[in-house]
């Protein structure tokens, strides 16, 4: 159910801001996609139609980008992660070997003994882990991961499959994330994380950069065919938001009006719109959408966000698990995680709000954009809310 709606008044309009292109910029993003799409067993992930689902609500068209399959590793997040961990380690050997160091040669294995001394580590609800330790195991180096107290066994079993060592902390996920900050300076490890702070930006920028890969397959799957007029984008701590409303924002330039949608229980991206700077949220609780239950914005997701959502929203957890249920009874079924009916579960309450829908300008002529960031990353989890 919709809880919360605000309008951005710091939205920018026409072309994308210089100040914005030291963050992510369209060669970022170009880098990223030449690199990842030569991955073994790269494939663009499907764009759907829920046309049924559409026509029930109201609006002219549904467009789902379904990551469930994204490497094998169910969720979007298996672009960035893994690209973060890559571009480490051609970093750090550059500077160790010298120009002959090349990503390509890094892929064939020729720094093994190099690079198995290395360890890179992060916080993670679940899904981010698992990209980092398939990213750790896909060239070759340690992976240390901290979890929190909330985050299922399936997922952690998950992690640990790819070899990556993982320490529970009690507590949160912005806990679990101080645990690991404390233990990267203490041993010399190296923090792959999305989540951007003060004196830490380098890495989640490439993250961010590998997350436009979804944007760049959606503009070559809807060629010939009509924008969406509205994209609603997950919250978390605000990085996969802005890296799709930035990659829009560039390759585009349209009016595609970007919705960020949170959690009641985690709405951090909301408060900091509201207050205009950056805004912490405690959480008390947490919310069935794990991938959603981030307590602090990212520094520069905020800032691509600040000026590119046009509005943000909160939902609770009443009817996430009946939208889950909705998609598996789709034809055809779409295997989608809690987190990943975030927008959908959004725009389905939405649409019985009149005076919101006016707000954000959705009709019947509108065409929705929504992204199903994951699949069934916890299988018994999955499985036992589809049984009900």
């Amino acid at each position: 159910m919709l809880i919360q709606h605000y309008q951005n008044s710091n939205k920018k309009k026409g072309d994308y801001p210089d100040e914005l292109k030291s963050i992510l910029d369209f060669e970022d993003c170009r880098l990223a996609y030449d690199e990842i799409k030569t991955w073994n067993n790269y494939n663009p992930t499907p764009l759907l139609s829920l046309k049924k689902i559409a026509s029930k609500i109201g609006v002219k068209n549904i467009y789902y980008k379904d990551e469930s399959s994204r490497f094998g590793l169910g969720s979007f997040k298996a672009l960035g992660g893994t690209y973060g961990v890559l571009k480490f380690l051609y970093n750090t050997l550059k500077k160790e070997v010298g120009d002959e160091v090349t990503i390509e040669r890094i892929r064939k294995g020729s720094y093994t003994n190099l690079i198995s001394k290395l360890t890179v580590t992060t916080a993670t609800d679940g899904n981010h882990g698992r990209a980092v330790a398939f990213g750790a195991k896909l060239f070759g180096c340690k992976c240390q991961i901290y979890i929190h107290s909330e985050v299922s066994s399936g997922r952690q079993k998950a992690m640990e499959s790819l070899k990556a060592n993982v320490i529970r902390v009690s507590g949160n996920y912005d806990e679990s994330f101080r645990v690991c900050i404390n233990e990267a300076n203490k041993n010399g490890w190296h923090i792959i994380s999305d989540t951007s702070y003060e004196s830490y930006t380098k890495y989640p920028k490439y993250i961010m950069a590998g997350y436009t890969v979804m944007a760049k397959e959606i503009g070559e799957q809807l060629k010939n065919k009509s924008m969406p007029t509205h994209v609603f984008l997950q919250g978390g701590v605000g990085s996969f938001p802005a890296s799709i409303s930035s990659y829009f924002w560039q390759e585009h330039n349209t009016n595609i009006k970007n919705v960020v949608v949170e959690s009641e229980l985690a709405h951090c991206l909301i408060k900091s719109a509201q207050n205009n700077t950056l805004t912490s949220f405690k959480i008390k609780e947490e919310t069935i959408m794990a991938g959603l239950s981030c307590g602090k914005p990212s520094l520069l997701g905020w800032e691509i966000l600040n000026q590119s959502a046009d509005h943000f929203i909160t939902i609770d957890d009443s009817s996430i698990t009946n939208t889950m249920r909705l998609l598996y009874n789709n034809i055809p079924k779409i295997e989608s995680g809690e987190s990943s009916v975030a927008g959908l579960d959004a725009l389905i309450d939405l649409m019985k709000k009149n005076d919101v829908v006016k707000k954000i300008g959705i009709n019947k002529e509108s065409i929705v954009l929504l992204f199903g960031t994951e699949g069934a990353t916890d299988p018994e989890i999955y499985k036992s809310i589809i049984k009900g």
